[in-house]
């Protein structure tokens, strides 16, 4: 019986590794009891501000995706200062990205290939995230991601208070399911032509309960059962070259949320198809979003802005320019500072 499976099962399979267990990891990175009651504050923040109950804007801000730890922990300390500066009107949260959505083929994230060099070493990548984002954490920032990979939230979870399910599987039923359990607030993304509807049966799909296949603290394959998550909303980003930030956008958005029984609460990614894929425009749509904010009656609570050391991108390469991105373009310091500040 056993030669008949492999004769027809994983015919093209190269290999199979077992990864340290969720439980392992935490046990030997742990969040502690300081850092669990940081996490669980910031997200009754973030829940606040997107249920309408906190006046500020929710600003999710950092690199595109963390390639270099150590100018992520450099990025991340002016950060936390700028954050204490503005926490009066801006509850920042940094942008903690570790896996990368591709269209074809290309770059995974850090999580996927951390030695930049297709050796995908995911044992050291999850060990090497979890690292820094206990860093950034100590730091005082609350955190954000993007959970592409199902597996991965079990090794990271406990440490962010909010994340985002991107343009290309905000339809994917794997993602609402996932959604459905995860312990902080989600924003679902609008697909990458700009349809909407996807993303606000996205948020009506993770509200519910699902059971779907997971695996458990201990590795195992698991039946996962899930009470629904409350705490999701929308973010418009644009889509086919076309931006949806400005006023009628933002207006027909929140009135097809309201049809759907659902807060109209909004957050605008300054960044992708509202900037052309061009970062500097991120400041226009930003000082948009300001000025639409001085409306009572304005359903943005939230926007996102991708920010690093040095303004715009970089190919990888052997030898790599210290806090430039090397996936979408970022502004920079100094660019970010003058908007938050």
């Amino acid at each position: 019986m056993n030669n008949e499976i492999h004769l027809t099962d994983n015919l093209r399979v190269r290999e199979l590794k077992k990864l340290e267990t969720p439980a392992r990891l935490k046990e030997t990175l742990p969040l502690g009891d300081e850092l669990t009651q940081k996490v669980l504050a910031d997200r009754q923040t973030v829940r606040n501000i997107i249920h309408l109950k906190d006046p500020r804007l929710l600003v999710i801000v950092g690199p595109c995706s963390i390639h270099d730890p150590k100018a992520v922990l450099d990025y991340a300390r002016r950060l936390a200062h700028l954050a204490k500066a503005v926490k009066e009107k801006y509850f920042l949260v940094m942008r903690v990205y570790f896996e990368k959505p591709r269209t074809t083929v290309g770059w995974k994230g850090f999580i996927n290939d951390p030695h930049l060099d297709n050796s995908c070493d995911m044992e050291y990548g999850l060990r090497a995230a979890r690292t820094l984002m206990l860093d950034i954490a100590k730091l005082g920032l609350p955190i954000a991601t993007e959970f592409l990979d199902p597996i991965v939230p079990q090794y990271t979870a406990d440490l962010v208070s909010w994340s985002a399910i991107g343009a290309r599987t905000t339809e994917s039923q794997t993602h609402r399911e996932m959604s459905s359990g995860l312990s902080m607030p989600v924003g679902f993304k609008n697909a990458t032509d700009g349809n909407i509807q996807v993303a606000i049966n996205a948020i009506e799909s993770a509200s519910n309960p699902h059971s779907f296949l997971g695996i458990d603290q201990e590795g195992h394959t698991a039946v996962v059962k899930t009470t629904g998550n409350p705490n999701t909303h929308l973010v418009l980003r644009g889509g086919d070259k076309q931006p949806n930030f400005e006023l009628p956008e933002v207006t027909y958005a929140a009135c097809k949320l309201e049809a759907a029984g659902l807060d109209p609460s909004i957050m605008v990614d300054c960044s992708h198809a509202n900037a052309s894929k061009v970062a500097s425009n991120q400041v226009n749509v930003w000082n948009d979003i300001l000025k639409q904010r001085k409306s009572s009656n304005c359903p943005i609570t939230g926007a996102m802005i991708e920010s690093f050391i040095e303004e715009g991108n970089q190919k990888v390469a052997p030898v790599l320019k210290y806090g430039l991105s090397i996936t979408d373009s970022c502004i920079d310091w100094a660019t970010t500072e003058r908007m938050l500040s």
